[in-house]
């Protein structure tokens, strides 16, 4: 048997296997955006507005004293 048509072969039995699989997995469900659902859920509440702020110092605590040239 040419070895074309013993790999030809050989791709037709990998993918009936992969088909098979495929047609086995469950449909996978669309992920909620988990995003949108907090978006705004912190609005208003002192806490965050703390954790923010801090947040704020410490980036502009870890900037360089001087500028660029420094």
């Amino acid at each position: 048997m040419p070895v074309d048509s013993l790999i030809e072969q050989r791709l037709l039995v990998v993918e009936a296997a992969v088909a098979e699989l495929q047609r086995r997995l469950p449909v996978p469900q669309p992920v909620p955006d988990w995003l949108k659902q907090i978006t705004g859920s912190f609005k208003g509440e002192p806490a965050f507005d703390e954790v923010l702020a801090y947040g704020r110092a410490f980036r502009e605590a870890d900037r360089p004293v001087g500028g660029p040239e420094s």
